[in-house]
């Protein structure tokens, strides 16, 4: 097989197929604007979406991500690319047995008792096959799609391209750190051993909290691009709804996401940045098997006291200390007209926290009423000359709105006030950044993953 790092073939193929594809979409919303000409958006967004749906590598998933992000995209096309599925078309068994014989080497099949030949599930980056090892251990393969280091160095200048072309006519907010931020992220999905070093850390952050659950993994059955872990047993969060009218089995699962996300994050400065129903499963007694440890972000300390402090702000209306958790957060330069801006977005986002009652999440976090919002803010942005976003709010502002999505299609009502301050009530910056030392000593995390992201040093 070609080396997958240069894969110069590969990526000029890849080159081809994206620029047909956003490229179209860059044309067709440069005619829109400058030219007059009317497209039907609807019919090509949906358009797009399927265009997109087949290309494997992560174009998809950052239409995912863009889709998330308010008035990144017109209306018409974040909706379309936000049903973008997770379960592509999967390669075939002679691609399989070749793929594998690159990670483990011509004689992998005597490694497992069984490997199935089709693959449990496909992704954008790779797909799964359930195996069995000669000790009976369920197993989970996660095999990476071919060249994928082209696919990703392809779609991340296409989209660097769009993202250029949305600027020239809407300064409202800056994206080059976005993109920055999607691609370290995207690049880092590549290299399943620092997956398996995410999934190591979140079994430690994890232990012992209720209603989560982290797969092992089997390190002399992985490489960089094969991550085989254990098999959990569950059904996908669709399923779980359409088979389960019960309120309170709803707000289990619910509420188990909850701890799921946040216990790492606020304990420890990780959070996971995709929430997507295909990265995790629900089990019969309504815990959640997190699946998916590619999209991972380390905070520094002071980012998480922000986004603390910015809720104390909002709930006791502290405009000064509003100021100084979008400080913390790494805003520069904020006036009380941005920082009111700011804040309209910040209470869509924090007010299912700030009533200390259990209500159903769609009264405060329906659709309409956050693009509204969003439309509101991207005008008000634009109107005081734009801003530029911290990197690390992509991923964090993507884990909120994702998983207040899924919280609607629970139709959960929870207290989620009382969730959150029972995770903060101690918090303490320094205790933050001793529990990051420690979790990286026990989960064997090399230094390089943290000084990365200064999530130990400052």
């Amino acid at each position: 097989m070609a080396d997958e790092t240069s894969g110069l073939g590969g990526r000029f193929r890849r080159y081809a197929r994206v620029t047909g594809t956003m490229g179209n979409l860059a044309l067709k919303m440069a005619g829109e604007r400058y030219l007059g000409i009317k497209i039907d958006r609807e019919e090509h967004a949906t358009k797009l979406r399927d265009a997109l749906g087949g290309l494997k590598g992560p174009l998809m998933k950052v239409a995912q991500i863009l889709a998330t992000i308010p008035e990144a995209l017109p209306r018409e096309y974040a909706e379309q690319l936000a049903n973008l599925q997770t379960d592509a078309p999967s390669m075939g068994w002679l691609f399989v047995k070749r793929r594998m014989a690159s990670e483990l080497g011509p004689d992998w099949q005597s490694r497992f008792a069984d490997f199935e030949k089709t693959a449990a599930a496909a992704a954008s980056l790779g797909q799964v096959h359930r195996a069995t090892s000669h000790d009976g251990l369920k197993l989970a393969c996660k095999l990476q799609y071919p060249d994928m280091a082209s696919a990703v160095q392809a779609d991340l200048r296409q989209l660097k391209l769009i993202f250029s072309l949305y600027e020239r006519y809407d300064k409202a907010i800056s994206t080059s750190d976005i993109h920055t931020e999607l691609a370290e992220r995207l690049e880092e999905e590549l290299n399943y051993k620092r997956e398996a070093s995410n999934m190591r850390l979140y079994r430690y952050m994890l232990d012992g909290v209720e209603g989560a659950n982290v797969p092992d993994t089997i390190d002399d059955l992985s490489s960089e691009r094969l991550l085989t872990m254990t098999w959990v047993e569950g059904i996908r969060l669709k399923a779980f709804i359409e088979n389960n009218e019960d309120q309170e089995s709803r707000n289990r699962v619910a509420e188990n996401m909850f701890r799921t996300w946040y216990v790492p994050f606020y304990y420890y400065g990780v959070i996971h940045g995709d929430p997507h129903p295909g990265n995790y499963t629900i089990t019969p007694d309504g815990g959640v098997n997190l699946l998916d440890y590619g999209c991972i972000r380390l905070f520094r300390p002071d980012f998480v006291r922000g986004v603390i402090e910015l809720y104390k702000a909002l709930r006791d209306n502290n405009e000064e200390q509003a100021v100084t958790a979008y400080e913390y957060w790494g805003f520069k330069g904020l006036d009380r007209e941005t920082v009111n801006v700011l804040n309209i977005w910040a209470r869509f986002i924090y007010t299912p926290l700030l009533e200390d009652r259990a209500r159903p999440i769609q009264e405060m976090r329906g659709g309409a009423h956050g693009r509204e919002l969003a439309m509101q803010v991207h005008a008000e942005l634009k109107r005081i000359g734009g801003v530029k976003p911290p990197r690390e709010f992509v991923l964090m502002d993507r884990a909120a709105l994702g998983l207040g999505s899924v919280f609607m299609h629970l139709k959960a009502e929870v207290n989620w006030h009382r969730l959150f301050e029972g995770m903060i009530d101690d918090f303490d910056v320094d205790v933050l950044r001793q529990r990051q030392i420690e979790a990286a000593d026990k989960a064997g995390l090399p230094s390089y993953l943290w000084q990365h992201d200064e999530g130990l040093e400052n």
